[in-house]
Order: structure tokens, then sequence, then C-alpha cells
């Protein structure tokens, strides 16, 4: 039956259907022009932009900056690269116009000082005489078109405000660039139609056109129409729908420079502000971290990193963003905050274990490309490489108690070079975990490391050391390989002999038969550390052992060396002297010096922590010639024999 159905299933299968576009045109592209072509458009270049954190953003403090303060932001703002800075609004108060003034006669020839005004005459007048000198200055008047604002706030029809742009735009000319007084500055005009993004296209468009025929522009010094969502209204795609259509309907486009100044009431103020350049714009006016009216202007630093990220230059320099934050939140006396793009502090930081995981292996493959000479930036979740901003890699993981091993294994392998094995990083995750849980926060990169240097005795502190070795051939074993050399136990030498076959087994049956522990390698890694002559061997040991209990245990020990057996060795021995001063019972012995022949098979014992059952013989043959406590690397001493003539050896 199933066989049947099978075969029933395969024969109703069909062809696929191939349209045949009898009438419709398989590619209407070629008849017909989408409404709006800005969506299939991408940014290539970056616009001019206009920093309005002096004016805009001085305007909405609770608190509004001192003369000095603006002075400090508008040198911060030339430093970054502006070269168009609105920096007041001269006509409104003294402090205003004596800043203008100030900016006038210290602004570089390159930068255009932009000062805001009313359509009203006496502040028009004002505005001028406050520019005036200037080497680059822009006469910005503003006037309401909204059908809301005009009906509502000003009871003006189309038709007077029209009237009014008009009479505004040609005294601002006779005070210009008609004046033959002013000829000494480089005057340029911009109008802005306010609440454009709530005004009628076709309106906005017309009012244009009769403030540009009044002032008259040139291609090389164009008028400047700003197109402000004064009150963000809708969608960022409608805000680029109506550039799009201004774009097109605006007459002598090349004598125009449209400029965007978006708000951010809907929170999409980057949007359309990125939007709006697709659709047209030439300019962009905003605030460094999108300070402003109410929700505030849009934010310039993610405009520009945003598009620095996409491979295109903003012509902004932000190479030391936290002197640039500084400045900010000490003028504004708002804190820049946390997850604000680029500018936060948490923004580059990532505490979840897999996120930390993804970006420690980027960072590896990114090596390996740069490596071949491949030196794009592709790193998960790290859109924007932190040093181009001037933050280091310190920043990027940072570990709390909801971090995986990725995390502390980066800030190891960033402050001490040591990319640790996959099981030690598990191993160490566990210990940080736990000290996070027990501090309740996050643990600061030092305190990593200091954990690090604990847990695994990075310093090699302890009793023992090596001394003189070498590891030659076993002439009776094929292969085989003996260790013969010294064990130094708080300063006093003891041979030791060990059989193996290579340099870490032999010396491991030394260290066994010496501590009558036994000891083996459950984990082995390395790597170099450094170049050149200051390469030396990193590895990476596990221990298995014994504890007191007889239960099965490990412990990770860490060794630096220039020489690469001598590496793995010292981190055997850092994990046994780990062991010691943890209070594991150890007992390292030797020939005791100063004794007669025939009591030389006493053997000096010492044990470290809580005495217990000793390894070598009973309880009953331990006779204690000395029990005095010593203090050593923290360790409590007891030194002690025990009768061995019985052949408990």
């Amino acid at each position: 039956m199933f066989k049947q159905t099978m075969t029933i299933l395969q024969k109703a299968s069909r062809e696929p259907v191939v349209l045949g576009y009898k009438n419709m045109l398989k590619d209407p592209s070629t008849k017909y022009k989408p409404a709006f072509t800005w969506p299939s458009k991408t940014i290539t270049k970056a616009p001019r932009w206009l920093s309005t954190d002096l004016r805009d953003g001085n305007q909405s403090l609770p608190d509004p900056m001192s003369v000095e303060q603006k002075k400090e932001y508008f040198h911060k703002l030339v430093d970054t690269g502006f070269k168009e800075i609105e920096v007041a609004f001269p006509s409104a108060s003294q402090t205003d116009f004596d800043f203008t003034r100030y900016a006038v006669e210290n602004a570089p020839d390159d930068v255009k000082i932009q000062a805001l005004v009313q359509s009203r005459e006496h502040l028009i007048k004002r505005t001028v005489e406050s520019l005036t000198g200037a080497k680059n200055a822009t006469v910005h008047v503003y006037l309401a078109t909204s059908d809301l604002f005009r009906d509502v706030v000003f009871n003006m029809s189309q038709k007077e405000a029209v009237e009014k742009a008009v009479w505004a735009t040609k005294l601002v000319r006779s005070l210009t660039k008609d004046d033959p007084t002013q000829q000494a500055t480089n005057w340029t005009y911009q109008f802005s139609p306010e609440c454009f993004s709530d005004t009628p296209p076709e309106f906005a468009v017309e009012i244009c056109e009769a403030v540009k025929a009044a002032w008259e522009p040139t291609v090389e010094n164009p008028i400047i129409f700003n197109l402000p969502s004064t009150v963000e209204v809708a969608t960022p795609n409608v805000y680029a729908d109506l550039i799009e259509y201004f774009s097109t309907h605006i007459s002598e486009r090349e004598k125009v420079c449209i400029s965007t100044h978006c708000h951010n009431d809907r929170g999409c103020g980057v949007a359309a502000s990125e939007l709006g350049m697709l659709a047209g714009a030439d300019r962009v006016e905003g605030c460094l971290f999108g300070n402003g009216e109410r929700t505030g202007n849009v934010d310039l630093v993610t405009v520009a990193l945003n598009m620095y990220t996409q491979g295109v230059s903003p012509n902004l320099d932000f190479s030391d963003l936290q002197s640039v934050i500084e400045v900010v939140e000490k003028c504004n006396k708002i804190p820049v905050p946390a997850r604000a793009p680029y500018g936060g502090e948490l923004v580059v930081c990532a505490f979840s274990g897999s996120h930390q995981d993804a970006i420690k292996k980027g960072f590896e493959a990114q090596a390996k490309r740069q490596a071949k000479g491949d030196h794009f930036w592709r790193m998960p979740y790290l859109p924007l490489d932190p040093k181009d901003i001037g933050r280091d890699y310190e920043a990027v993981i940072r570990v709390n108690s909801q971090s995986g091993k990725g995390g502390a294994a980066w800030v190891v392998l960033r402050s001490l070079g040591l990319d640790l094995p996959r099981a030690l990083q598990i191993s160490f995750s566990t210990a940080v975990q736990n000290e996070a849980d027990k501090l309740g926060r996050e643990l600061k990169s030092a305190e990593i490391i200091d954990l690090f240097k604990n847990n695994y005795n990075f310093d090699n502190v302890g009793p023992l050391a090596i001394g003189e070795y070498d590891v030659v051939k076993n002439p009776n074993v094929v292969d085989g390989r003996i260790f013969q050399g010294e064990f130094i136990v708080n300063g006093e030498a003891h041979k030791v002999q060990g059989f193996g076959n290579g340099p870490i087994s032999s010396f491991l049956d030394a260290l066994s038969q010496f501590t009558n522990v036994r000891f083996e390698v459950k984990n082995y890694t390395e790597h170099s550390l450094g170049s050149g002559s200051n390469t030396k061997a990193a590895t990476f040991i596990q221990l298995g052992y014994l504890d007191s209990e007889n239960n099965s245990n490990v412990k990770w020990g860490v060794g630096l060396h220039e020489d690469v057996s001598l590496a793995a060795l010292t981190a055997i021995v850092s994990t046994v002297n780990s062991l010691i001063t943890s209070g594991l019972n150890i007992s390292i012995h030797g020939e005791l010096k100063g004794k007669k022949e025939e009591e030389r098979d006493s053997i000096a014992l010492i044990h470290y922590g809580i005495h217990r059952k000793p390894i070598l013989g009973s309880p009953e043959s331990l006779v204690t010639i000395k029990n005095k406590n010593t203090t050593t690397n923290n360790a409590l001493f007891l030194m002690e024999t025990v009768d061995c003539s019985e052949g408990t050896m």
C-alpha cells in the first residue's frame, strides 16, 4: 500500500510554472519610475555639518552655559573639524551678543559663524551687527510655515507668510551683501520654514522660491534652505519623501543647499537625517550626543560614526572621543548616557558570556586575517574598532557573575598575553563568578588578574624550587630518560632522580618519589609569548593527584620561561607549591645532613597544614625530634622524623 501511494504522488508532480508576461513587462523599470528614488541610494560622501550646540543646544539647558564654557565648547568643535557653527541667538541677550563677537574674532578663516534671528527688523539689525567683521558668516532667519503654527500661533495666512519671509530676506540682503561696508565678509543666507515636516510640501517650495528670488544666490555661494522636523511627527521615510519632493521641485537646484535639522521626539532623529541625505540633503544640523529642546536634536556623533563604519569619512575627527564627552558633560551639565551610541560608557562592553566568547574568537580571527594583509574590521558585536575613537580593548569585555569563561580569559590574554586553554578557562570562570557573587558587583581587570595569579600561583610562591638538573638517556630503556638534579626546599638542596620517557615524565617521577604523592599530567598546553629575542614559552599544566581523603583531584599551574622544558617544569612546581600553601598534606623528604651513616635510614619530613597519618610507616613509628612553629610563605611547618628501619620505604 505504501509503495502504491508513493507511486501516485510521484505521478502527480508538475513542472514549475513559467510566467508568460503576455502584457506586463518583466522589467517595469524600463517604463516606470518610482515615486521616490532615495530608497535605492547609499551615502557615499560626508555632508556639510553644522553644530548648533551653542545655540539650539544651549537654549534647551536648565542652566545655560557661561561665556567661558561656550568658549571651551566652541574651540572643541573647531578642533573636531566643524566648519559651520551656529553660535548664538545674539539679539536675545548681551551674553549671546558678546559670545558671537568672540567667535567672530577667534574663528579660523575656514570656519563659518552662523547666528539665528526671527523675522523682525530690530532683531535682524542686531544680529548683523554681531557678525560684522567675520571672514565667513551666515544669517539664519526662520518663520513657521505649518498650518498649525500659522493659524494658531501667528494667525497668518500663507500669503502673509510669504510676504514676511521675502521682506526679512531683503532686509538681511541690504544689511549684508548689498552693503558696501560689509564686503570684507563672505555672507551666506539661511532660511528655515519652521515645522517643515508638518508643512504642506507645495507651500514649502512656494515660500522658499520667493525667498530665493529675493536673495539671488549663486552656484559658488548657494542659499541654504534648512528643512527642519522641528517636531518629529512621522516616520523617517515620510521625512525623506518630503526632502526628495523639495529637492526635485525647487528651481535652480545647483544654487541651493538643502539642510536637515531633525529633532528626536519619536526617537528617529538619526534615521531621519540619514534618509534625508539619501533623499538629497547636502547638510546636517544637530548637536553632539543629541542635546536640544525636548528630546533633543539629532546626535551628530552617531550620524558621523555610522557613516565612518560604512567606510565613508565624515570629515570630523573623533579620535579622542573621551575628550569630547568631557567637554560636553562639563558645559551642558548633563551626562552622556551610558548606552549612548559610540560615546556611552557601556557601548563597547560585553558582559554576556556568549558575547564575550564571540568577541574573543573575533579578535583571534582578526589577527590571522591581518597577518595575511586583510585589514578590514569584521568583529562580532563591535561595528567600530574602539581604538579608532581612543578607547582600549580592556573596556570591551567586562566581567560579572553573568559572564562566561570567555570574559575572564580575554582579560588575562590582554593583560598577561596568556591564551588560556579551554579547560583552564572553565576552571577560572568558576572562581571569577564566585568572587563576583561574593562582592555583588562587576570585577575590575586588575582584580581578575590578581585572582588568576593567586589561584594558579603565577609567581610560584612556595618552599619548593628546582635546582641544577639534567635529563639524560636511560641506557636500560629504549627511548627512556632519567631526570637527575636537585630540589631546593627552603634553601636546602636535595638530590633526586626520576625515570620516564621524556623530561616531564621523568621529572614527575622524581617529584612523586620526593613527595610520596603520585602526580600525573591531565592536560598540557603551551604557546609562545612575545617575539624575537624576548620570546618565552607559556605552559599550562593540569596535575592530577589524590587529596587527604584519597579522592582524585586536579590543579592547574602556569609556567613562563625562555626554555620550553623549564617552563613546563616551572608550571608543575608552581602547582605543587600552590597545593602546599593551600593546606594539602604533602611530605617532602631527603637525606638528613650531619647524621652518621647508620642514621641515614631516618627520613626528614616536612608536613604542611594539619598533621594526618603519615604516608611512610605507622603512627607509632613517628618520633618527634622538633616541634617548632615557623612561618614561611604563609605555611606552618612541623619538622619530624620517621623511623624507616623496618623497611617501610
